[in-house]
């Protein structure tokens, strides 16, 4: 099982961690309620954990254009 971590705007992967490096990381999502599960994981048919976070690009995109927080879609 690996983790991957995608952008939730561009769809860029950010990297990803072996099973065995991510312990802590997936302690950290079990804290998650249901319905940040849905909007930020996915387990594939392989049994890896995508996680939809944000990449720096996009970051540093919404800090600049704080109206794009508005859009649902910001980037085409």
């Amino acid at each position: 099982m690996t983790i991957r971590y995608h952008c939730r705007h561009c769809k860029t992967e950010i990297g990803s961690l072996p099973f065995e490096s991510a312990r802590e990381t997936l302690r950290l999502l079990e804290e998650l309620d249901r319905k940040e599960e849905e909007r930020f994981l996915t387990v594939g048919k392989d049994g890896d954990l995508t996680v939809r976070c944000i990449c720096e690009e996009c970051e540093h995109t919404l800090q600049s254009n704080p109206d794009y927080y508005t859009f649902t879609k910001w980037i085409q």
